[in-house]
């Protein structure tokens, strides 16, 4: 039975603007801010939530609360692919026949993602562990669950396909309003905010609105790991071994030049997908930027001695000792220790050991 739901969590910002907290179900994020933005041509929603009964009824039930159904959704615009932001595009467009839009990068990234079995997903997933030094223990449920084709269908591996292009620095064509995509790469290679260049509707003082998605959080730190391909047509060579090797390509460089980029742009108000709206965006900036040269700085004290991304991982620091950390969380930290080294070898400062299997890294 789906939970009912009361009460829906919404802000209203003004201006036309509300936000809506959608549930992610056993997840410590707890929910999406998904943004509803009224336009001359009806409502636009910037972001989903997650692809869930509760989630939906409580997007629903939001709506309801701003005066809105679903069925006048004009548009969806997506900050990035990920399933808390885009699972439930494509029950709005079902029931709306609302267009999506999201960047060229991302859109890539969904049309692999739904070209691809759960079982594909495994093997590249037991590769990439394995050439970053994973015990055997650690990879074992993985070959498990390949070698056995479950589950069938994995959480966010059948997102909605966009119909729609966000190109860097658009207007997009919302009548009424005043919304600029700005490329924000890093947490995802297509992840866009959303400047909104009209004043402040209480007066803030500043350069607009910021919609910012996962890019800018009051206080927390995106995760920046390597961009995830398991399409071997996509790779020049398709070996995990090889692509950790490589240095091309630097998610964190990525990161770091689209916060500066917003930085500089200094919006009156941010409004995040996570956590609650906030102010001086530049100040968050400083932080952010401080935050990981500090990282940067220890990792390269580790290098004196040659290591894996998964011994980098276990040495790094975390919200909790590395022991403590759920069996999932630590592959995300792995593909965060590998954006810093990769991040440290673009900088000339890191490089792989030639004939290391599994791959290690060593400062220089």
């Amino acid at each position: 039975m789906t939970p009912q739901v009361t009460d829906p969590p919404v802000t209203e910002h003004g201006g036309g603007v509300w936000s809506i907290k959608v549930p992610i179900p056993d997840n410590p994020l707890g929910f999406t801010l998904v943004h509803l933005l009224d336009t001359d041509a009806g409502p636009v929603l910037i972001d989903t939530g997650w692809d869930d009964p509760t989630s939906w009824d409580t997007l629903v039930a939001g709506l309801d609360a701003c005066g809105v159904a679903v069925e006048d959704v004009h548009g969806v615009v997506i900050t990035h692919h990920h399933p808390d932001h885009h699972g439930l595009s494509q029950k709005v467009r079902d029931v709306s026949g609302a267009w999506i839009a999201m960047h060229e990068a991302d859109a890539s990234v969904v049309h692999r993602t739904r070209s691809n079995p759960p079982d594909r997903w495994y093997a590249y997933l037991v590769d990439k562990l394995t050439a970053a030094g994973a015990p055997a223990d650690h990879v074992a449920p993985l070959i498990r669950a390949r070698d056995e084709g479950r589950p069938r269908k994995l959480p966010g591996l059948a997102p909605a396909l966009p119909d729609r292009g966000i190109a860097p620095g658009e207007l997009l064509a919302l009548p009424g309003r005043r919304l600029r995509a700005i490329w924000t790469p890093g947490h995802t290679p297509g992840h866009v905010c959303l400047h909104l260049e009209e004043d402040h509707p209480t007066g803030l003082p500043g350069n607009g609105r910021l919609f910012s998605g996962d890019h800018l959080l009051p206080g927390i730190t995106p995760h920046i790991g390597l961009y995830e391909d398991p399409d071997a047509e996509t790779a020049t060579d398709p070996s995990p071994s090889s692509r950790l090797r490589s240095s091309s390509g630097d998610p964190l460089g990525d990161y770091l030049d689209s916060l500066e980029r917003v930085g500089r742009l200094a919006p009156a108000e941010i409004l995040p997908a996570h956590q609650h709206t906030f102010t001086d965006a530049p100040a968050r900036v400083r932080e952010l930027l401080a935050h990981h040269e500090e990282r940067l700085t220890g990792l390269l004290a580790l290098l004196a001695e040659p290591l894996t991304p998964w011994q980098i991982a276990a040495r790094m620091e975390w919200n909790r000792p590395w022991a403590e950390i759920p069996y999932g969380s630590r592959n995300i930290a792995v593909s965060e220790a590998e954006a810093h080294v990769r991040r440290l070898v673009k900088l000339g400062r890191a490089e792989a050991v030639q004939g290391s299997d599994p791959v290690t890294f060593v400062a220089v």
